[in-house]
């Protein structure tokens, strides 16, 4: 599971809302200079941030992270996130989300997702969440 969000930060302001498959090379050269697991989750993450911004109204997410209330478990290409955030228009939420891979990370075949409670501002800081 990936602890550094340099590359997650800079991954995911690139590609916000993209569809699923319109992933451009230069994302998909940055994933694959990844682990397997990393490239995992952080596809994951960017399918995360697609689907909320398409399918719930109102949020615009520009940043998730997948292990903030309680790490990422991994299955072989399968990856369940039950402590995960995403950041919307300058709030954190609660995420909850599983997501199945292709063996290369990259193509997601499954994804299921739900968005919870907003996190409170005055925790921000102990899970190291910033505007």
């Amino acid at each position: 599971m990936i602890r550094s969000t340099s590359l997650a930060a800079v991954l995911l302001a690139v590609v916000p809302a993209l569809p699923a498959q319109a992933i451009d090379n230069r994302i998909v050269r940055q994933l694959d200079a990844l682990t397997p697991e990393e490239r995992r989750e952080q596809r994951c993450d960017i399918e995360a941030m697609n689907r909320i911004a398409r399918e719930s109204e109102g949020f615009r997410p520009d940043k998730v992270i997948a292990y903030t209330f309680g790490d990422t478990v991994e299955k072989g290409d399968l990856i369940r996130a039950p402590g995960a955030v995403f950041r919307s228009r300058g709030d954190w939420y609660r995420l909850r989300y599983k997501c199945q891979t292709a063996n290369d990370g990259l193509e997601v075949k499954s994804f299921d997702y739900k968005v919870g409670s907003k996190v409170p501002r005055e925790q921000w800081e102990q899970y190291y969440l910033y505007d």
